[in-house]
């Protein structure tokens, strides 16, 4: 039995960021994260849900 396609109904991006601790790269994707739910629809993740990795939350 074939395996139904998918078929994509939102937008899909891939951003991947790359900078020194504490110059802004959680700061840059919150912003991207907002501004693309807000013009697409869904739920806007505050700045403290994109780390979600312990020892990202460690740091700050």
């Amino acid at each position: 039995m074939a395996k139904a396609k998918f078929e994509r109904i939102k937008p899909h991006v891939n951003v991947g960021t790359i900078g020194h601790v504490d110059h802004g790269k959680t700061t840059l994707t919150a912003a991207i994260s907002a501004v693309l739910s807000k013009t697409y629809g869904g739920e806007v993740k505050n700045f403290a849900q994109i780390d979600n990795a312990p020892e990202e939350r460690e740091r700050g």
